[in-house]
């Protein structure tokens, strides 16, 4: 079992780079997979562009699993300075008009589906 548990920031020690995520060998043997999308909040083509096997990383612990020594980490949630918005306001009606209007919108367009499906059918080939 190991020391740290979901939310804690660990170092870990990268031994692979591929194109969806870095692997990083942390403490207790178990192993760390940082997906791409937790790299960073901007776009990254190439992870050999900003990492090196070897390197040493401050993660932070997404999910284990003991039985299989396996973690989810992160880099971009290390940094508890992000800024985030914290809530969003809902402004106006929501999904409501959407939802009123679903049922109009569905019956209309298969009244002009059955239409062209009656013109084509009375088209001599």
């Amino acid at each position: 079992m190991s020391n740290f548990k979901v939310g804690d920031i660990v170092e870990g020690q990268i031994t692979g780079l591929t194109k969806y995520g870095i692997f990083v060998s942390l403490e207790d043997n178990y192993v760390g997979l940082i997906h791409i999308s937790e790299v960073s909040n901007k776009f990254i083509s190439d992870l050999n562009n900003l990492f090196q096997i070897g390197n040493i990383l401050k993660v932070k612990v997404l999910s284990i699993d003991h039985d299989k020594l396996q973690v989810k980490l992160s880099i971009k949630k290390v940094d508890s300075k992000a800024k985030r918005r914290t809530s969003i306001k809902e402004e106006g009606a929501g999904f409501e008009p959407l939802k009123d209007k679903i049922g109009f919108w569905t019956s209309e367009k298969l009244k002009e589906i059955q239409k062209k499906e009656n013109t084509l059918k009375n088209i001599d080939i």
